[in-house]
């Protein structure tokens, strides 16, 4: 796993089997994006089969396989959606090419597992729900920085018990490292990867939604500009807005492509979670100047102040779940509704983005 670089960030955690071999049998293509590596991880972890890979480039194969050697090399993508076996497809396309994947996947009767953001535009996610309502497949999504993240894992578990009262605020900073250098060029083109908030930002406004108990919220204010990159005009280096859930409770975050080159991991992601009772800050990647390792959490209610170090000690429990969704055709590791709102939020959040800077 790449500590430097986000879009190689692949986390690994306890394996943790919800079914046995054979009993879930996924396959992956679609290798655009380094996240496939932390989606398979995850579902391996929590028992599922790796039958299928595929992508037209043979060096994307090989290197995934280098990982994963178990998964055959398909021919097309047809040849995994016509095996009875498979009944999910993971994928990381290009970001404004993810949909119209899926959209083929859940026609051809499996479930499908979408890197973030699975929409650039909201005519794909409207024509995406109406396959899942045709189809009665599911479509989820990677949010990878709550789901494959244990320290955010955790202050959800906290939230769920009472332990700062009800959630008011949320502020979250999700700064990532360019890498300018080793991106793609799809990656420089906003109609491939949707805009800065509609791509990272996506992260932010799932979290918010989920700690908060929202299933709606309103974009108050965005913005995004290009401050640091004139030789890539269609990159929005950062970005940052404010919303406000239907029970009353604030977000605002910001995004960047701004981390220096000096920090030990691509990116110093936080949040900041305030209670009626309480607060909880989440240091995900890093604790600056003190530890390189992840997973801090900061608790401070009326019982005093606290520092939990979770990593290795919570899990994934995101990929169990959505197995057993799959297989139960239930919603226990997230609604459908919650995936849909939250990329709807994150697209309206990038239309109504002022540009404050070229």
């Amino acid at each position: 796993m790449s500590n430097k670089d986000g879009m190689n960030y692949a986390p690994k955690g306890k394996v943790n089997r919800v079914v046995d071999e054979g009993e879930f049998t996924f396959g992956v293509a679609a290798l655009d994006h380094g996240h496939i590596n932390g989606m398979t991880n995850g579902l391996l972890e929590a028992g599922a089969t790796l039958k299928w890979v595929y992508d037209p480039d043979p060096e994307k194969v090989k290197e995934y396989r280098e990982q994963f050697p178990q998964a055959e090399v398909a021919e097309s993508i047809d040849q995994i959606l016509k095996d009875p076996e498979v009944k999910l497809v993971a994928a990381a396309a290009i970001p404004n090419e993810r949909s119209a994947l899926g959209n083929r996947v859940m026609k051809a009767g499996k479930d499908y597992f979408s890197d973030k953001t699975a929409f650039t535009t909201m005519e794909q996610l409207e024509e995406t729900k109406k396959v899942v309502e045709e189809t009665g497949q599911k479509y989820w999504v990677y949010f990878s920085e709550r789901l494959h993240v244990e320290g955010a894992i955790f202050a959800g578990q906290l939230i769920e018990d009472g332990v700062i009262g009800d959630v008011i605020q949320i502020t979250g900073f999700g700064p990532h490292r360019l890498n300018k250098e080793s991106r793609p060029d799809w990656f420089f083109n906003k109609e491939q990867y949707g805009g800065i908030l509609c791509d990272i930002g996506s992260h932010q406004i799932e979290q918010f939604l989920t700690f908060t108990g929202n299933k709606d919220a309103e974009i108050l204010h965005s913005k995004v500009g290009n401050y640091a990159n004139p030789d890539k005009p269609e990159l929005e280096d950062y970005g940052d807005a404010t919303l406000v859930g239907e029970n009353g409770a604030t977000f605002i975050f910001k995004v960047d492509w701004f981390t220096p080159d000096g920090l030990s991991t691509w990116g110093d992601g936080r949040m900041f979670i305030t209670g009626t009772k309480g607060t909880i800050e989440v240091r995900k990647y890093v604790d600056v100047a003190k530890e390189e390792s992840g997973d801090h959490v900061y608790l401070v209610n009326e019982e005093g102040e606290k520092h939990y170090h979770v990593s290795g000690e919570v899990g994934f429990p995101f990929f169990g779940e959505m197995i057993k969704d799959c297989i139960d055709r239930t919603e226990n590791a997230m609604t459908q509704e919650h995936i849909f709102k939250a990329q709807e939020l994150c697209i309206l959040a990038q239309e109504k983005a002022i540009r404050v800077k070229n």
